[in-house]
């Protein structure tokens, strides 16, 4: 039964995977009913009646006659589902909590319909198929939702990675690391913690798990063949997403604005954000059932791919890019909790639009057997320009990078030819370009090259 404080905790937290405000009973008291399906299908969670879409705890009174027509409601869930409904008292208001666990019985069923939880949302689904794929595991419905007994999350926790999700879910510090994993449903009815959160917070999940890893692998050219970085991360998937990231960032090109006095600006040549989204998507989608691959980043010289297992589910197969619907809704939501995730079901056009931004093409997806995404990376030559566009570099001197970035053997009299320029002209901008550490030359005189920095 959750206390004053527990409620100030989940509202403050504000709606997620495991929690669902309602200020008032609204009309249509079967909206109740769809909500609570969708939590015993999941892993569980709250309904707050009394709290508002700003967090905001207003308060309600419901009579007997709208609660009876709340029970009757949630009633007709098919099989019968137990739940708890009572009243707590926050700072002099009434907050009506329905209390409902992970249901033991999936899938259940209201009005002909099933409902599950999708990060904040309950997500109808009335597809014959749609409902086998996702209640394939029958009572472990959900990877994420297995208990594990033999793990005990409170001497395995990650401190660090825990602080962390505290602070980026705006969880104050007013309540114990304990009474968090509780409301966040980290724990079954019986006390034992779940592989989502033995994924998610424990120090070396992949000790369980040797497979729930991110591999990230730099290839000379565009094929398989040679090898030039190879590193593999597990531990908590929070820090599996942070050092990927930092991997990525580590091989990108980067061009820098400065504007005053300011924080120079970062110009990627592929943007940030869309290996920010497909990452959280790989971790939070993966067919972690599959044992025999890991998610894998390659990055070649005219591309970057991202694979994770699994193939798409029959309902976001049919509404790509518009439906979204998670294998791991416990794992989904704590990165919901965290703000890593935005709006549910706009990641692929949020994708396409920020490639498309940057002058790229779409991201290009392949759903047979495995999911990958594939960024096309620019051009040599594009990313000259977009990076010579920032300093200050003649047009003369931009053909030159240009022509370099072509062919980085180029001798001075193929650049005279090509720009039309005599070999004291060209001379003369090769040197402006070194002395402002634009350009450099490796190797001998005669079969050396041209590198741009």
């Amino acid at each position: 039964m959750l206390t004053e404080s527990d409620i100030r905790e989940l509202v403050h937290g504000g709606e997620g995977f495991n929690v669902d405000f309602k200020r008032s009973v609204p009309s249509k008291v079967r909206d109740i009913a769809e909500e609570v399906c969708s939590f015993a299908n999941s892993a569980g969670g709250y309904v707050l009646i009394g709290v508002d879409n700003g967090n905001r705890i207003v308060g309600i009174e419901i009579d007997n006659n709208k609660r009876s027509a709340i029970q009757d409601a949630i009633g007709e869930i098919s099989p019968m589902l137990h739940y708890d409904m009572y009243r707590v008292e926050v700072d002099g208001k009434s907050v009506w909590v329905i209390d409902v666990p992970s249901g033991k019985s999936k899938p259940y069923f209201f009005s002909g319909a099933t409902y599950i939880r999708e990060g904040a949302n309950c997500q109808k689904l009335t597809n014959v198929d749609e409902i086998r794929n996702v209640f394939q595991k029958n009572d472990r419905i959900y990877f994420d939702a297995i208990p594990l007994p033999r793990v005990d999350l409170r001497k395995e926790l990650d401190e660090d990675n825990f602080r962390e999700f505290r602070y980026a879910a705006g969880i104050g510090m007013g309540i114990s690391d304990e009474q968090i994993l509780e409301n966040l449903q980290v724990y079954d009815e019986n006390d034992n913690v779940k592989s989502g959160g033995v994924l998610f917070f424990a120090k070396h999940p992949e000790n369980i798990y040797f497979h729930a890893v991110i591999r990230c692998v730099l290839f000379k050219g565009t094929d398989k063949v040679y090898i030039l970085d190879d590193k593999t991360f597990g531990g908590p998937l929070l820090q599996q997403y942070n050092r990927a990231i930092e991997w990525l960032k580590g091989k990108l090109q980067v061009a820098y604005e400065m504007e005053g006095t300011g924080p120079r600006k970062e110009t990627w040549e592929i943007p940030l954000s869309v290996f920010k989204e497909s990452i959280i998507n790989a971790l939070s989608h993966r067919d972690y059932y599959e044992q025999g691959a890991s998610i894998m980043i390659e990055m070649y010289d005219d591309r970057v791919e991202i694979t994770n297992p699994g193939d798409l589910l029959p309902v976001v197969a049919k509404n790509f890019g518009r439906k979204s619907l998670s294998r791991n809704p416990l794992i989904f939501g704590l990165f919901t909790r965290m703000r890593l995730v935005e709006h549910i079901g706009s990641g692929i056009p949020r994708m396409k639009k920020d490639m498309l931004d940057a002058g790229l093409p779409e991201p290009v997806f392949e759903t047979e057997g495995m999911f990958t995404v594939i960024f096309k990376r620019p051009t040599a030559t594009q990313v000259i320009n977009q990076e010579v566009n920032e300093c200050q570099i003649t047009p003369i001197q931009q053909g030159i990078l240009s022509a370099i970035a072509d062919k980085p053997t180029i001798t001075m009299n193929e650049l005279g030819a090509m720009l039309g320029l005599g070999r004291s002209s060209i001379y003369k901008n090769i040197k402006q370009l070194k002395e402002q550490g634009i350009l450099a030359r490796e190797g001998r005189k005669k079969d050396g090259r041209w590198i741009v920095l």
